[in-house]
């Protein structure tokens, strides 16, 4: 469900003409996720083999010598000798370089002018003020990732992909399906539900024995799970299903009569915009 709703898979619905082109990139996209997800399982069992049983990898206490985080590259060395493990070291910091600068650019796009132009200025707003707007975010951003980069310095990397996975769940997932195959899902249903599944599983996070044990010391984690998503989906989903069916207004009568042409429009492409330039 987490795949669902994250960013490489929503944005090919931006990007084709009707239905069938988008099952068609959404095909390929999750193709290369899946992959990506076995060559998970082949390093890991790779990193068992080679990388738990050699002592030139452990530290004097027995641990992996830099962390569990660097089993990939520990698993480099133990294949290839020196020149793989420095090719793949290479590649491991050009990707996060590329991930990082990438998120950091989206972000402050998606605040100067999704938010700030269109929202808050109505459309009104001027270019230096965007762009001014754009680089208090790119600031704002790195300082953030810097801070939790610090809190979560020790902690497994797939622990910090499995909470932007739970994010995706129980957020944009719910809110993405319903929209497709619920035709009395409202606007006002939408963003109380989502925000509902978004600070659910922020709480839970937090809560959790990862970061209320681990982080903040504490002895006893309120919340007995590392993730949340099996409760902050559902609360999602019903949050979503209850302020959509109590809300009598006249936008929701009217976005509940535009469900099924906007579904056939979306299924055979008739009356589907072209591309524009932007």
């Amino acid at each position: 469900f987490g795949t669902a709703g994250l960013p490489h898979i929503l944005m090919r619905f931006f990007t084709v003409s009707d239905a069938k082109e988008a099952r068609k990139s959404v095909f390929y996209a999750t193709g290369f996720i899946g992959y990506f997800y076995i060559l998970t399982f082949i390093i890991g069992f790779g990193a068992i083999l080679l990388v738990s049983t050699n002592p030139d990898f452990k530290d004097a206490t027995g641990a992996l010598i830099g962390g569990n985080n660097m089993a990939a590259v520990h698993l480099a060395d133990a294949v290839g000798g020196s020149l793989f493990l420095g090719f793949i070291s290479a590649v491991a910091f050009a990707t996060i370089l590329a991930v990082v600068a990438g998120l950091t650019l989206a972000g402050a796009s998606a605040v100067s002018h999704d938010l700030y132009a269109s929202v808050f200025k109505g459309g009104k707003a001027n270019e230096k003020d965007e762009l001014r707007v754009s680089k208090m975010t790119t600031v704002a951003l790195g300082v953030v990732a810097i801070v939790l980069g610090i809190l979560f310095e020790k902690q497994n990397i797939a622990f910090m992909v499995g909470l932007a996975f739970s994010i995706a769940a129980s957020c944009n997932f719910p809110v993405l399906l319903l929209s497709m195959y619920w035709k009395k899902l409202t606007t006002r249903g939408a963003m109380i539900g989502g925000w509902m599944g978004l600070i659910t599983a922020v709480g839970l996070m937090v809560l959790g024995p990862t970061i209320w044990v681990q982080i903040l010391g504490h002895e006893k984690a309120i919340y007995p799970y590392e993730y949340p998503a099996l409760f902050s989906m559902i609360v999602a989903f019903v949050g979503i299903w209850f302020f959509s069916i109590t809300d009598k207004s006249a936008a929701a009568d009217e976005e509940r009569a535009r469900f099924f042409p906007q579904f056939i429009r979306s299924q055979t492409g008739l009356g589907a915009s072209g591309a524009v330039a932007h």
